[in-house]
């Protein structure tokens, strides 16, 4: 019989990774990665109970908010099952359509995110620009055809992605960079030629990247009419309506440019630091988001608090 060439065996089963080196102490770290879940559940589901159940609040500034949880839900969810066994049980494997529906969900929820950002930088853009028309420019069924319209696009977005991985050889590398699966983490294991995978992964993500040079623009066109306002309490006043929402999009931007930067300029880049900060990518922001917009914004504050049965000042 002929030996068998193993670079030729076709894997169906992918091994992800958790922390490296620190494998015997996965149960003890899998209690700040649980807790962290829970509470990056327990908040965004507050959030989006609150907005839902309080008339008051029934504006497009919040009904962006709850876009905001929600993309924040669906990306705690896409990576908690392989975190979990991960941290849990070592359980490391994965089949390959699970990883390939896991990609899509990540990057599906991720570049909503980005959009639900921009949108909501154009929403404080109005809000600042135009106040006595804001309510008329931005009315619930426009905020509707709005949210609707950017869920669509990130779907069409990222679908693709999983059906370009499938229809690539993978032989005897099967081993993934990090705790959930990515696109270009999987393609780079991939035996046949994936050039498709490449370019098309690189639309989507100066797709997502282009978010922040937008975001930015609108930051611009802010500080403009911030500028143009007379009085210095009013002109702090506007600013402060921007605080939260610069702070969910450092929170979300700040890790993806950090990880970027490593990939491409570090010489001597540490996979520990790596998987560390794109684990944070995916747990930072859905539990940083809620504390943020209720210590920074007083409306959403106040009626937590009053759903709590405590009262604020």
């Amino acid at each position: 019989m002929l030996p068998l060439n193993t670079s030729e065996v076709d894997v169906s089963t992918f091994l992800l990774i958790g922390v490296p080196g620190l494998e015997h102490v996965h149960f003890w770290i899998s209690i700040p990665v649980c807790l962290m879940y829970l509470l990056a559940i327990l908040g965004n589901c507050t959030i989006l109970f609150v907005i839902g159940t309080e008339p008051s609040l029934q504006e497009p500034m919040y009904y962006f908010l709850s876009m905001l949880a929600t993309s924040d839900l669906g990306l705690s969810f896409s990576s908690l099952p392989t975190m979990l066994r991960i941290f849990l049980f070592n359980a490391m494997g994965i089949s390959a359509d699970a990883c390939f529906a896991q990609e899509f969900f990540i990057h599906g929820f991720t570049d909503m995110e980005s959009s639900v950002l921009l949108i909501m930088s154009f929403d404080r853009f109005v809000a600042i620009r135009n106040p006595l028309r804001y309510s008329s420019i931005l009315t619930s069924s426009r905020v509707l055809q709005i949210g609707l319209a950017f869920a669509v696009k990130s779907i069409l977005l990222v679908l693709p992605l999983p059906f370009t991985l499938k229809r690539l050889r993978y032989c005897n590398k099967r081993l993934l960079s990090h705790s959930y699966c990515l696109h270009q983490d999987v393609m780079k294991l991939a035996c046949s030629d994936n050039r498709v995978n490449f370019y098309y992964g690189l639309f989507v993500a100066l797709c997502v990247m282009s978010g922040s040079v937008f975001i930015a623009v609108s930051y611009v066109f802010i500080l403009k009419t911030v500028l143009g306002i007379a009085s210095h309490g009013e002109r702090l006043k506007a600013l402060n309506t921007c605080v939260s929402h610069i702070c969910a999009v450092l929170i979300f931007y700040v890790p993806i440019i950090i990880l970027a930067t490593m990939h491409r300029f570090a010489k001597h880049k540490s996979p520990l630091a790596m998987i560390l900060i794109a684990d944070a990518f995916l747990l930072v922001p859905p539990l940083m988001n809620p504390i943020v917009y209720c210590v920074k914004t007083r409306q959403i504050r106040v009626k937590v608090l009053e759903k709590l049965g405590l009262k604020s000042r």
